[in-house]
């Protein structure tokens, strides 16, 4: 049994806070940075970025950062967790 790799951050490197506290790049809030930054595990690591993903769909105007995160993945030698089906094909 291989160990897992661990899960990139979901942070894309743009760090302003303006959407009610929330970064515009990412979603994430300061606190929520400090949580992912906490998770050890790979297993819950994948479950903030899928609730992240949640919280994107949410409040909109975040398409941008599904590639953006999938190429810092890919680059970090790590699959993405479960991202959208809709630019496959």
């Amino acid at each position: 049994m291989g160990k897992k790799t661990k899960v990139p951050s979901p942070c894309i490197d743009v760090c302003k806070f303006r959407r009610a506290g929330h970064c515009i790049g990412c979603s994430m809030t300061k606190p929520q940075k400090k949580m992912f930054k906490a998770l050890k595990k790979p297993d819950q690591q994948a479950a903030f970025v899928e609730m992240l993903m949640h919280q994107q769909a949410n409040m909109g105007k975040y398409r941008h950062w599904e590639p953006a995160y999938a190429r810092k993945c890919l680059k970090k030698g790590t699959r993405p967790p479960r991202m959208s089906l809709a630019k496959a094909g």
